[in-house]
């Protein structure tokens, strides 16, 4: 069974960022992020063991979305300096450990997966998204999971379609169908005044997606399951509905390299990588490679042998 991990890191390093303590290296630099980012691949692993593995990063620079809509994620914070200094230890880390990363100039994490999911080699049978966005939930299919932490870095769920519509009440495919009406307050697009998620879930259940949605409204017969004052306010805001859904819809067609090469074990515990965590103190997870990402005790073994019995039944091809 081949099956291809694709880590989404700044959701992951950011997650890390606010659930460890201000842990340094010897020199004292901050390191809590890339600790657990680092700590968590190494048990991710361990415990999903992918034939394959790539790393998406965001890059600094403005997205194509940004230019469609000037006030995109203009409420986010600016990433903490703290956290920001750390992104170039955690490449230092994949580079080490010869694991590929893959950004693209004027596109998001989010897109740069969805290429990376379309375009997969034929070699292999399932992914797994490893990311804190709810987003990418809209990527999910039979043969493609995400995975995503639950409590700080220690439990994760696994979404599959089921699992997705009971969180958001639509299909993955349908999720920037449900955006563009209820729109999105982390990355500030509006949707369409007035109308919330039970009203969105709702419309998109009956109607499938906006389109369909817009042409029953716009035909010369009366829409008789939605009322008038409704009407009116999916009607006048339109392109307000069809720019969200542009912003909300995650992007399959980056043009980018696309080329996963296949993992081993062997490559993540070489000399170069050693180093580099000596360098930035990590000596428990040094202890950890050397034992193939797995603690000692019976009982963590024995979990880490049901999570992947788990796993692999719920990624069961159909």
């Amino acid at each position: 069974m081949n099956r291809l991990i694709i880590i989404d890191g700044n959701a992951i390093l950011h997650r890390a960022f606010h659930a460890l303590p201000p842990l340094t290296s010897p020199d004292g630099t901050l390191t809590n992020a890339a600790y657990g980012f680092t700590s968590m691949l190494i048990r991710l692993i361990a415990d999903l063991t992918p034939s394959h593995i790539a790393v998406a990063f965001d890059r600094p620079k403005p997205t194509f979305r940004k230019k469609l809509y000037n006030d995109y994620q203009i409420k986010r914070p600016k990433m903490d300096d703290g956290l920001a200094a750390q992104i170039p230890m955690v490449h230092d880390v994949l580079s080490a450990m010869h694991i590929p990363v893959f950004e693209k100039d004027g596109f998001e994490a989010d897109d740069v997966i969805g290429t990376l999911c379309h375009h997969k080699p034929k070699i292999i049978d399932q992914i797994i998204i490893v990311t804190g966005d709810r987003d990418l939930l809209q990527l999910v299919t039979d043969k493609t999971k995400a995975y995503m932490p639950t409590k700080g870095l220690s439990e994760a769920k696994l979404y599959g379609p089921t699992e997705t519509k009971e969180r958001l009440g639509v299909e993955p495919t349908q999720i920037p169908d449900y955006k563009a009406l209820a729109g999105d307050q982390s990355d500030n697009y509006p949707g369409v005044p007035g109308v919330g998620p039970k009203t969105a879930q709702g419309l998109i259940t009956r109607y499938q997606t906006i389109e369909r949605l817009y042409a029953a409204l716009e035909a010369k017969k009366k829409v008789i399951d939605i009322s008038e004052g409704l009407q009116q306010k999916l009607l006048e805001h339109k392109k307000l509905a069809l720019l969200s859904k542009t912003l909300a819809t995650i992007l399959k067609d980056v043009p980018m390299h696309t080329e996963v090469s296949a993992l081993s074990k062997e490559q993540l515990k070489t000399p170069e990588v050693l180093r580099q965590f000596e360098l930035l103190g990590f000596t428990t997870l040094i202890k950890r490679l050397l034992q193939d990402g797995k603690s000692q005790t019976k009982t963590t073994q024995d979990k880490n042998e049901k999570q992947k019995k788990a796993v692999d039944e719920q990624m069961a091809l159909v």
